[in-house]
Formats: C-alpha cells, sequence, structure tokens
C-alpha cells in the first residue's frame, strides 16, 4: 500500500523559498505568477498492515516526524 503525504506552510508564515521561485518567474516574464508557496512530497510504501490500522499510523508519522505542527500542515491520500 502506498501513501502521499503533502506538508504544506500554514497560511501566514513567511515562505522565503515560495517567494523566490515567484521573483524568478517574474524576472522570466510570467508576470500572471501572484504567489508561490512551497511544500514537501512524502511517498511512503507500507507492508504488513490494514488500511485501518495505516488510518491511524500515518497522521501520526506526519504530526510527529514529516511535519513541524507549529508552521506547517499535512494532507495524504492512499495512491493505490
Amino acid at each position: 500500500m502506498k501513501v502521499r503525504v503533502l506538508v504544506r506552510l500554514k497560511n501566514g508564515v513567511l515562505d522565503p523559498q515560495g517567494q523566490t521561485v515567484r521573483h524568478a518567474l517574474h524576472v522570466l516574464g510570467y508576470h500572471q505568477i501572484k504567489d508561490v508557496r512551497q511544500g514537501k512530497v512524502f511517498e511512503i510504501e507500507l507492508e504488513g498492515i490494514d488500511q485501518e490500522t495505516a488510518l491511524r499510523l500515518i497522521p501520526e508519522i506526519a504530526d510527529k516526524v514529516l511535519a513541524n505542527p507549529i508552521i506547517e500542515t499535512f494532507s495524504w491520500d492512499f495512491l493505490d
């Protein structure tokens, strides 16, 4: 079973990397770009557990290891 976890900065948290990308896009002529927010993607392959266990395990892992709950949020989906 595979899971994709998306980690993003919370609204209102300064995103210097996103702003650097936005500036670079403007320099390249893409002036339509209003804002860019960066994030992280984790693809996790699980084995030996059922979907019900994964439903409990993935949020726990994301909250404890993958995301900083003070400045980041996460969402996730099963891939297969």
